[in-house]
């Protein structure tokens, strides 16, 4: 790194200091080259990755400045002094949402200790980040969004794209990004990027503070040159901390798990996001208490491990919700303790019951009235575990036995659930996820989010790796798992390279066709980086999950299935002539048809062992009382109609109100 020649202008904070002068633009993608993570002796970049769509409020701008950087991978940019690890790859987006939801799936599989950032013009392009934004900020997972911003010297007012607000005209539609960002800045002048920059940074790297970060960028200051002081471009490595319990937090938390007879661990997203899978077993080990998962925590141990009593919640297994209603002490680790997981009150039925949850947030560890152990999961269990040791706790035997046991015939409902016995019938949706897991191995990832899938896959998937199991179920978004994939593939490449000899990982992106219509665009990506994407379509013809859903609450199934209009106006006429299987065969994808069990077992595993991007396509059959998901075996809260005309809605109110009656408030 060079400073310019003396003939260039200084900045004029000081003109002694070396200075480069470069567009904002081209000084904030070299800023970003140069930022690091470290954690525990590991070090990466922070942000290895630029995704990005072109239009005039960054073409000119970061899109140039991209070129400069060596983002297109030809060799040809001068990157501004940087060497090859100073360059900032670009990726190629199809669609705005999706290349958020492809730098989620980038930044949970890295840990969180590496994310990407996304670039997007002006208008439509800046407002369809908004669902992805949510979504990483709801699931605490960093990514970087550089929308393109109007004028902010207005030459022309209004410009193309540009929102009108009569009563404010310093707002844009990115202002939009305002509530679902960790933080939000508009660069309005070239050096105020150098502090804005700097924050960004923070918070992306705080493991308590991160999400989505927004930095909207006027096009007209994109493309204005500044003197930047050399030392902005100094490599900075970001410290990933982990946070020690408070003493006195931490003896209250001894004594709380010492008096516990019935306690249970809640395991969330931050077990996963602090790297405490092996602390965690270790804890367990030497006290037997029964360890229940979230979504996000699901895998933080392994299916056939001892403690491992399943998911939680509405979508969980009898053995941990039946655990949960006699629990006295519910011990949640890195958790939100959303609906799902309390049955929207009602799951933690003990009178008596009281809660301690370790988490790196004060916001987090002090719902349900817990008692706080605000601590980083893996620094938190660590201390816990020396704090316990010496005073001789462990469940009893009597109650480890039960869990033990009720965990054994839940493992005969899964089988059940599993089995096949018609190999030439055509297969029910949980007969499909018993033949993908008599495939997988702790290699596999299976990414969700969205419909009945991740129900079935909470309840019933034997997950056999900590990062196995993929569900965002923060957000529980449609349309996620294609682009998240990808963003998958990215991450274990760039941790673990390809070599022709060594079997890359393969990635699962299961979709209903609802799921699935919503945004398949980026199948155009994984062909264009030749990704070995692994696409499961299961065709159900229509919203299978809100059908249901609307069926138990008096809706009557209305609006949830893809048919054709009948004689009276409704949708119940044939199924609609829909080839989502030549549809991704149009877009690059290899596509492999199953109409049976047989067929599909052998689609799987030829799927599993391709190179390239494959799509199994079957159509799924009603489930029947053999091979049909065990029922929610917890409450969830959706309000029925309280006055209604017709039967099932009177019916359904009815079954709310006595369910409702059991919900109380942990104070």
């Amino acid at each position: 790194m060079s400073p310019t020649s003396p003939a260039s202008p200084k900045s004029p904070a000081d003109p002694l200091r070396p200075t480069r002068r470069l567009t904002t633009a081209q000084a904030l993608v070299a800023f970003l080259a140069r930022q690091y993570t470290e954690r525990d002796g590991r070090r990466q970049r922070l942000i290895s990755a630029t995704w990005g769509i072109f239009g005039h409020g960054n073409v000119a701008g970061i899109g140039q400045a991209l070129v400069e950087a060596g983002g297109g991978g030809t060799g040809t940019g001068t990157g501004h002094g940087n060497g090859a690890g100073h360059r900032m790859p670009y990726l190629q987006g199809r669609n705005e949402q999706a290349m958020v939801h492809a730098a989620v799936g980038y930044a949970r599989q890295s840990g969180r200790l590496s994310a990407h950032a996304v670039t997007t013009s002006i208008g439509p392009g800046a407002t369809n980040l908004v669902t992805g934004a949510a979504l990483a900020t709801i699931n605490r997972l960093p990514v970087l969004l550089l929308p393109g911003d109007t004028f902010a010297t207005r030459p022309a007012d209004p410009v193309l794209q540009q929102l009108e607000v009569p009563y404010a005209g310093d707002v844009s539609v990115n202002d939009c990004l305002r509530p679902v960002s960790r933080y939000f800045d508009r660069i309005t002048r070239p050096e105020a990027l150098i502090p804005a920059a700097l924050q960004a940074m923070r918070v992306l790297a705080d493991p308590a503070e991160t999400g989505a970060v927004t930095l909207a960028l006027p096009q007209d200051v994109q493309a204005e040159a500044y003197d930047w002081p050399e030392e902005f471009f100094a490599e900075r490595d970001w410290h990933v901390r982990r946070p020690a319990p408070d003493a006195f937090e931490l003896e209250a938390a001894v004594r709380a798990v010492r008096s516990a007879r019935r306690p249970l661990i809640v395991a969330g997203g931050g077990v996963r996001h602090s790297a405490a899978e092996e602390t965690l077993a270790a804890f367990t080990a030497a006290t037997r208490i029964p360890v229940a998962s979230t979504q996000a925590g699901k895998g933080a141990l392994r299916h056939d491990h001892p403690a491992d009593v399943g998911g939680i919640g509405h979508t969980g297994t009898a053995t941990a919700d039946e655990l949960a209603r006699t629990a006295d002490l519910v011990i949640g680790i890195g958790t939100r303790f959303c609906d799902f997981t309390t049955a929207s009150g009602t799951l933690f039925a003990d009178p008596a019951v009281r809660f301690l949850h370790l988490n790196i947030t004060a916001f987090d560890a002090h719902k349900l009235a817990a008692l706080p152990l605000v601590a980083d999961a893996r620094a938190g269990l660590e201390a816990l575990t020396a704090a316990l040791a010496g005073r001789g706790y462990r469940v009893d035997p009597a109650y480890e036995t039960e869990y033990t046991g009720a965990k054994e015939a839940w493992e005969e409902r899964i089988e059940a659930s599993f089995a096949t016995p018609d190999p030439t019938a055509r297969p029910t949706q949980t007969q499909v996820l018993g033949l993908l897991d008599a495939l997988v191995t702790g290699d596999d990832i299976l990414i969700n989010a969205a419909g009945s899938l991740p129900g079935d896959l909470h309840k019933l998937w034997r997950a056999r790796s900590r990062d196995q199991y993929h569900v965002e179920y923060g957000y529980s978004c449609m349309g996620y798992e294609i682009p998240a994939a990808i963003g998958v593939l990215l991450a274990t490449e760039a941790r673990t390279p390809h070599r022709p000899d060594e079997p890359r990982r393969p990635v699962w992106a299961l979709v209903g066709d609802g799921t699935y219509l919503m945004n398949p665009t980026e199948i155009v990506t994984a062909v264009q980086e030749n990704l070995p994407l692994k696409l499961l379509i299961l065709q159900n013809h229509g919203y299978a999950s809100i059908g249901a859903l609307s069926e138990s609450v008096g809706g009557e199934r209305f609006g949830t299935a893809y048919r054709h209009r009948d004689a009276d106006g409704g949708f119940t006429g044939p199924p609609l002539p829909v080839d989502l299987a030549a549809n991704a065969a149009s877009l690059g994808m290899r596509v492999l048809r199953a109409t049976t069990v047989d067929d599909l077992r052998k689609a799987l595993s030829e799927a599993r062992d391709a190179e390239g991007p494959t799509c199994v396509y079957v159509e799924t059959e009603t489930p029947d009382t053999v091979s049909g998901p065990p029922p929610a075996q917890a409450w969830w809260d959706v309000p029925v109609a309280e006055t209604a005309s017709r039967p099932a809605a009177v019916e359904a109110r009815e079954e709310y109100d006595r369910q409702a009656a059991a919900r109380r408030r942990h104070l």
